[in-house]
């Protein structure tokens, strides 16, 4: 018989408490809630694991309220887990236990009558005292099973201060738990088959959602899943068609908006494209990465306009493009993306951009706060990789472009990059400036294939 689930609210990767400490909740949620929680007979499911564009989803709210147990861990007052949690509170009576980090925490006001079970942490950031601690928590959730069990002799204790301070508050319909779990499991399948796939390419991703039937029974995570999927095969049209079909809060999210913007760009729909990403930053402001997709569409014009001989078109174009890249880079300067592509641009522009001296810096320092973080991707070895064609540091381009290779997730990633590679090169050969080493770049990008797992 399969184990209860068991749902964790907390934040991911490394993030600073009220002391400016950082604490790695990978390492916490991997070294003591999630075996503490399988101590006690359960299965563990993370919240995180729920996230899409940052928007908390349907499936969010149903492992709120369905899952019989759940763990939260209050450190660092962060905000979607004090949301999530009153949401919890809101339903669920009992049977959920809170945590958080003993000395650099300091729970809210509306909190710090709970009881919470504070944990310590060694110097590193990661969880201290992990075998004493993991059996405080799974005596909780074995206590919270045994009440479980005896729930229509006795009701367990309330944990909910909702249920604990408001006279006859309403209970939830515990009837569809079954459902519930049955709906994670088809879930999990459904992406299981997505990933089977995508190697497959766009025919067999388009058979895997026609088995999915209606829309409004599958869960968003599926739905974003299979949209991602697309994108990695670059099937454009069919990510534009998605979103006409996708349930409308779902399609109207930011980031389901941001990558119809982007397919609409590559499908040659520029002017559509425009149109989706000034309706975003109209209504929600904006953003680093709104504003790196509308740089994506103006250079994309500005090329058209150069290959049609428009130069005074493709001059006005290239500085909007440019502006475009750097107000996405001020609207977050931790996000290099944007960035490194003004710098590129500003490279390119004849005569060069007054402006890259002062942006380079700034860029460089965003891209390696983010690989010293410990969870670098394909974009920030390729953003590295850039700026040292730009700066022509060999050694540091040399080492770029091979974790660069090492690291890419889906074939048009390299072929971008070797486009802004190949943009450096045209504008320095038209200035008589040679770089051998940066073409050699260009090529082992463009000539990037998935190695064969066989």
């Amino acid at each position: 018989m399969p184990s209860d689930l068991c749902f964790v609210l907390m934040p991911f990767d490394k993030k600073p408490d009220v002391s400016g400490k950082l604490v790695d909740f990978d390492a916490v949620y991997r070294d003591l809630i999630a075996p503490a929680i399988r101590d006690a007979g359960l299965e563990p499911i993370r919240a995180d694991e729920e996230m899409t564009g940052g928007v908390i989803h349907k499936p969010m709210f149903e492992r709120l309220i369905f899952c019989r147990f759940a763990v939260a861990d209050l450190t660092t007052a962060n905000a979607n887990v004090f949301y999530e949690l009153g949401v919890r509170h809101s339903v669920r009576p009992w049977s959920t236990v809170l945590i958080y980090s003993k000395g650099g925490s300091q729970l809210p006001f509306d909190v710090a009558p709970l009881r919470a079970m504070p944990y310590t942490l060694a110097p590193d950031g990661t969880p201290a005292d992990v075998e004493s601690t993991r059996a405080v928590i799974a005596k909780r959730l074995v206590a919270a099973r045994e009440a479980a069990s005896r729930e229509l002799e006795k009701a367990p204790e309330k944990d909910s201060p909702i249920y604990q301070l408001v006279e006859n508050y309403p209970d939830v319909d515990h009837t569809k738990t079954d459902e519930f779990r049955t709906r994670v499991e088809y879930s999990a399948e459904q992406k299981k088959k997505l990933a089977a796939a995508r190697p497959r390419g766009s025919e067999a991703l388009r058979t895997a959602e026609r088995e999915m039937g209606n829309f409004r029974d599958v869960e968003s995570g599926v739905l974003i899943d299979l949209f991602l999927s697309y994108r990695a095969v670059e099937a454009w049209n069919d990510m534009i068609g998605l979103v006409e079909r996708m349930p409308r809060e779902l399609a109207a999210t930011v980031m389901a908006q941001e990558q119809l913007a982007l397919a609409l760009n590559r499908a040659g729909k520029g002017d559509e494209a425009e149109r989706v990403l000034e309706d975003l930053i109209a209504s929600r402001g904006p953003s680093s990465e709104t504003y790196g997709i509308l740089g994506r569409v103006y250079k994309d014009r500005w090329q058209a306009a150069v290959k049609e001989g428009k130069t005074m078109q493709a001059r006005g174009l290239l500085d909007k493009a440019i502006r475009a890249y750097l107000t996405g880079f001020e609207a977050d300067w931790r996000d290099a993306y944007p960035g490194v592509n003004a710098v590129t641009l500003m490279e390119i522009k004849d005569p060069r951009h007054p402006g890259r001296q002062e942006i380079f810096p700034v860029v460089s320092y965003a891209v390696e706060r983010k690989i010293a973080a410990g969870k670098p991707d394909y974009w920030d070895y390729a953003t590295r990789l850039e700026l040292a064609v730009v700066d022509k540091d060999e050694e540091k381009a040399t080492q770029a472009l091979s974790d660069a290779l090492a690291d890419v997730r889906e074939p048009w990633e390299p072929k971008t990059t070797a486009g802004n590679l190949r943009l450096i090169r045209e504008a320095r050969q038209g200035r008589g400036e040679e770089v051998a080493w940066a073409k050699e770049a260009e090529e082992a990008l463009a000539a990037w294939r998935k190695p064969d797992a066989s």
